[in-house]
């Protein structure tokens, strides 16, 4: 195990599998087996024909099989569970190896706590089980932060690799999408004052061992409705085997020939006629499906939310970091007729000189490439940007000998923005700067507005990169009937530019938090199945919206929250392998049930002209496979049926090849490959250990 989330644990490691081989045979409880219905049918089989072989031993006539033969029917029928539940615990053992390792990343700490103010506001040493949600706790270099919190105040580089596995630290800061911090993580350098939002046992690293434990997994809808119907098949199968002992006996009466059906035979029908195989397998890939979640270092609240991975038909998508590099810089000033470029770098400056993102340092950073120095005068009130307002800047005091006495308001921001600005102010915006911005728009980057007063000073053009293969991704996407839409911050136009590059089916522009909860509610309406990602705050409505919702490990606390998935890499584009992941558990489950429901087939061929040849010579005809004798076609219908589940185990925790296909292409393959092949493998299967019997005169 690696010190973060993902396991380089083969799939046959020793480290998993003898486990596993424990664990088979723990689940062989009763409570336990009633849980999976179809192989508690099996279960039940296998304990009768164990007690029909204690019978034959001290009756051999009474069964009409040979001990033996009853022997051999009940070691394989005992295979058959057992192989089930290997399956299951071999899913549930890479989990909880995951779990193991995030376990190790648990420590008991001490804290640095802030003391009540009647004993005058000191920091107190405190360990961090006895901290509560509202302490406030100081941690500083080399310290490791005791529980999951809000920086309040400071700034600091932090160590989170033992969490994401990224070794390259990151910056968390008072304020903003960077001010949440997770317990386990240690500070490199400077200092943190931060307010404990979990309680002991509630924090991020345990909500993920919760997560990750097979033991806390609930069946999702589509598992449950798949189960219902396996039910429905056992049931219907269950009592055309029951009513089979009264025909048989009806039928050797009326011929005056052959033997009745024993009991061994007829639980040898039912247990190779039930959907065993996806029975068996049902459970581990429910678990696998979280645990290749888990591999991708993301966190997943529950199968839920990977199955609804695998439904999705739209995707919302933010420009910034998704769909393009998201270091948009800037990279001219555009000034307005009658005003120097030194003027509006200047302006756009100052009011760029408390905005701490890439794109107002690259400002700052532009303009002292000009040769300005980047100060502010004295008394100067910063602005900071919002999402409402969608413009930052300063308000600074007048000159010393100007006859206006009112301060100097300095904006920058969405040209929209800054034009009702400017308007309520009693300006205008020159048409010459609508154009230049529209004209900035069209080649894809973003115009920032710069204004001083009521007048606009010129614009600032930011240039972004779209991601080489994007488009590509877009397209396999569509191809799916999965439609994605850009969400941006950016006019119309910008929008439109780079949505077009990308290849996206839509866009909103000049989003605001309502305008995303907005969208997602009207696409849900329509009755479609909607994911986003995203890491802020004012993300948290519309991840608590969406029906996939995917919060980025480096986001605020409250995005987390809201998300029912949390993906520790913090990589927006990750939405796109969350779905393919979602889409592997589907197919994997609808594959595995194609093929398990086929291969009855083959069995019914091998068993029923097995049972009734000695009554109705006739089905001799039936016997296709020309199998040896009707003990032999019986045992290798039940060895077949209890090894194709092992054969199978790979498929269940790995998943079936994700391929970016539309429903009925994927519907056509699906039939051709496990349709086809339930049909032929077993006919196949059987023959050959039929061959196997007979060559060691086991039958």
């Amino acid at each position: 195990m690696t010190a973060n989330t993902k396991t380089s644990l083969s799939l046959l490691d020793a480290a998993l599998v003898k486990p596993a081989l424990w664990g088979a045979f723990a689940k062989l409880d009763p409570r336990t087996q009633w849980r999976n219905p179809v192989m508690f049918i099996v279960y039940i089989g296998s304990i009768l024909t164990t007690l029909l072989w204690v019978h034959s031993l001290s009756f051999p006539g009474d069964t009409g099989m040979k001990p033996a033969f009853v022997l051999a029917i009940t070691v394989w029928l005992w295979f058959t569970v057992l192989f089930a539940n290997f399956a299951e615990a071999l899913a549930e053992g890479r989990s909880k190896a995951q779990a193991a390792s995030l376990r190790g990343l648990r420590k008991d700490t001490w804290a640095k706590k802030l003391a009540e103010p009647h004993h005058g506001g000191q920091w107190l040493p405190e360990q961090a089980p006895n901290l509560r949600k509202g302490d406030v706790v100081l941690v500083e270099t080399g310290d490791v932060i005791p529980l999951d919190g809000e920086v309040i105040e400071g700034v600091a580089s932090v160590d989170e690799s033992a969490i994401t596995g990224e070794s390259a630290p990151v910056v968390r800061e008072s304020g903003g999408d960077f001010s949440a911090v997770t317990g386990g993580t240690r500070v490199l350098s400077d200092w943190l004052v931060v307010r404990i939002s979990v309680n002991p046992g509630e924090s991020f690293l345990d909500r993920m061992i919760g997560m990750v434990e097979a033991a806390k997994r609930h069946k999702t809808p589509n598992e449950i409705a798949l189960t219902i119907l396996l039910v429905a098949l056992t049931l219907v199968f269950l009592m055309v085997t029951v009513t089979l002992l009264p025909f048989s006996v009806f039928s050797v009466e009326a011929a005056g020939a052959g033997t009745v059906v024993s009991l061994t035979a007829l639980v040898a029908l039912l247990v190779c006629l039930i959907p065993t195989t996806i029975g068996g397998l049902l459970s581990a890939v429910g678990v696998a499906g979280m645990s290749r979640m888990m591999q991708a270092n993301v966190i997943a609240t529950s199968g839920r939310a990977v199955e609804a991975a695998g439904d999705v038909d739209v995707l919302l998508l933010d420009k910034t970091g998704t769909i393009t590099h998201g270091n948009r810089q800037a990279s001219a000033f555009l000034p307005a007729p009658g005003v120097t470029k030194a003027r509006l770098a200047r302006a756009a400056m100052v009011a760029s000189l408390a905005d701490e993102t890439p794109e107002g340092r690259s400002i700052v950073e532009l303009a002292r490439r000009d040769g300005l120095e980047a100060t502010a005068a004295e008394g100067a009130r910063f602005v900071q940007f919002t999402a409402q307002t969608r413009m930052s800047g300063a308000d600074l005091p007048a000159a010393p000998n100007s006859l206006d006495s009112d301060v100097v308001l300095l904006r920058k921001g969405a040209v929209d923005a800054i034009r009702r600005h400017v308007e309520s102010l009693g300006g205008s915006v020159p048409a010459e700067m609508l154009r230049a911005a529209e004209e900035t728009a069209r080649r894809g980057s973003t115009p920032l507005a710069v204004s001083e007063g009521n007048r606009v000073l010129g614009v600032v053009e930011l240039r972004d990169i779209v991601k080489t293969g994007i488009k590509e991704r877009f397209a396999e996407l569509r191809r799916m009937g999965i439609k994605t839409v850009m969400i941006t911050g950016d006019n119309k136009l910008t929008a439109a530019a780079i949505a077009a590059e990308a290849g996206v089916d839509d866009f909103l522009a000049e989003a605001t938090p309502e305008d995303k909860l907005a969208l997602i509610r009207k696409y849900q309406a329509e009755g479609r199945l909607v994911a986003m990602t995203g890491d802020g705050t004012n993300d948290a409505p519309a991840l608590a919206q969406a029906d996939v919702a995917v919060a980025m490990g480096s986001g605020t606390q409250a995005a987390k929250e809201a998300g029912n998935m949390v993906d520790l890499d913090s990589n927006p584009t990750k939405l796109l392998e969350v779905v393919e992941t979602g889409k592997a558990l589907l197919m994997t489950r609808g594959s595995l049930t194609t093929f398990s429901i086929a291969n009855d087939v083959a069995k019914y061929f091998a068993i029923i002209p097995a049972i009734f040849v000695s009554t109705y010579p006739q089905l001799g005809a039936l016997n296709v496979m020309r199998l040896a004798s009707p003990s032999s076609a019986i045992l290798s219908a039940v060895v077949f049926n209890a090894l194709v589940i092992v054969f199978l185990i790979p498929l269940a925790l790995k998943g079936v090849r994700y391929r970016p296909v539309g429903a009925a292409a994927l519907l056509r393959r699906n039939l051709a490959i496990y349709g086809l092949g339930g049909l032929l493998v077993p006919f196949i299967g059987i023959k050959l250990i039929d061959w196997l019997l007979v060559a060691v005169h086991l039958v």
